[in-house]
């Protein structure tokens, strides 16, 4: 098994309760991690991911399925409260306090990545039992016997179930700087082999040291090879079986395949290509820990370069070095020509 890839589905909840749950991988579980880790959450109707905040990271969530209602608490009193859908996406920077509470009666799936290897978070439930009545009290101008049959435990409470289950108002579904509707832009990059659509400070300028790029790559597509000189990469498989190859500065390489709820992680700069080997399109969510990621890809880095110089690479003669298209920006998707790989 590959060192850079890790199944986040089949992960030991970290915190179940009715269905709900919470699967991660951070550096503990994963050691190639650096910078990025991610999470996998599942709220049943009425379920709330409990108000919670991180000290070290930001977060980036996803919606892969169902409906929740969002609420954020910043720095200044800043307060944002929107719906989110699938497909859509909400970032919380960190420190501030954000909950998930579901609405409708469908399951909600969210996938999240957290701008550090081993990020720390405060719940609210803790942060409360942890104050006596007599401090309680006095934050809310009540007397001490007003709170005193309140949880006075910390525990894990990171999903709970509210008394009644939220009714989202028209101004939910307003805009909002913290919410981004990532499947409904036109693709900046699209094709008949599969197309990218990019979260990043460009058309999100709240981000802050993360990014996510949703790629989908069709049977008849492949990501072309190739690096980021200034940001890791960490992938989720949605949907599809997909392959990838990995080299690493010694020289040794990976190649591997990816399903459904595998993660993997690409340091910076690190070569590297992803192909569809299943039926039907691959759809991935790639991860950056930078606001603008970029990429150098081999078409077009090879085209910088003089003839000479490729055949060198090749090690066969300029004579036999095929006649390879001048492309001066990358594709970053090319066509499949050839058959996949045995491997």
């Amino acid at each position: 098994m590959s060192s850079h890839v890790m199944s986040l589905r089949e992960q030991k909840p970290t915190t179940e309760f009715k269905g709900g749950s919470v699967q991660s991988l951070s550096a503990d579980e994963f050691p190639l991690l650096s910078r990025l880790s991610i999470r996998r959450l599942v709220l049943q109707p009425g379920q709330i991911r409990e108000p919670h905040w991180h000290t070290n990271a930001n977060e980036l969530n996803y919606c892969l399925r169902g409906a929740a209602l969002i609420t954020v608490f910043d720095n200044g009193s800043q307060y944002h409260r929107f719906t989110i859908r699938e497909g859509q996406m909400f970032y919380v920077p960190s420190g501030a306090l954000h909950t998930i509470e579901v609405i409708g009666d469908e399951t909600a799936e969210f996938i999240a990545t957290l701008t550090h290897e081993r990020p720390e978070e405060f719940g609210l439930s803790g942060s409360l039992a942890v104050m006596s009545d007599a401090v309680i009290g006095n934050t809310f101008d009540l007397p001490a016997t007003a709170v005193g049959k309140r949880n006075h435990e910390v525990r894990d409470g990171a999903i709970q179930e509210a008394a009644r289950r939220p009714e989202p108002t028209r101004d939910d579904q307003r805009l909002d700087p913290f919410k981004f509707d990532v499947e409904a832009m036109s693709a900046p990059v699209a094709s008949a082999e599969g197309w990218a659509k990019t979260a990043r400070k460009q058309f999100w300028p709240v981000l802050d040291n993360v990014a996510m790029y949703s790629l989908k790559i069709a049977d008849s597509g492949m990501r072309e090879p190739h690096w980021h000189p200034e940001t890791a990469e960490m992938g989720y498989i949605a949907k599809g079986t997909g392959r990838m190859t990995i080299l690493s500065p010694d020289g040794t390489w990976d190649t591997f395949e990816l399903h459904e709820g595998d993660v993997y992680f690409i340091p910076r700069s690190y070569p590297h290509h992803i192909e569809d080997i299943g039926e039907g399109d691959i759809h991935f969510l790639i991860f950056f820990d930078q606001p603008m990621p970029r990429d150098i890809g081999y078409r077009a880095a090879l085209s910088a370069l003089r003839p000479e110089t490729v055949a060198a690479a090749f090690d066969v003669a300029p004579e036999d070095l095929p006649a390879l298209p001048f492309t001066p920006a990358d594709p970053l998707i090319v066509g499949r020509v050839n058959q996949v790989d045995r491997v």
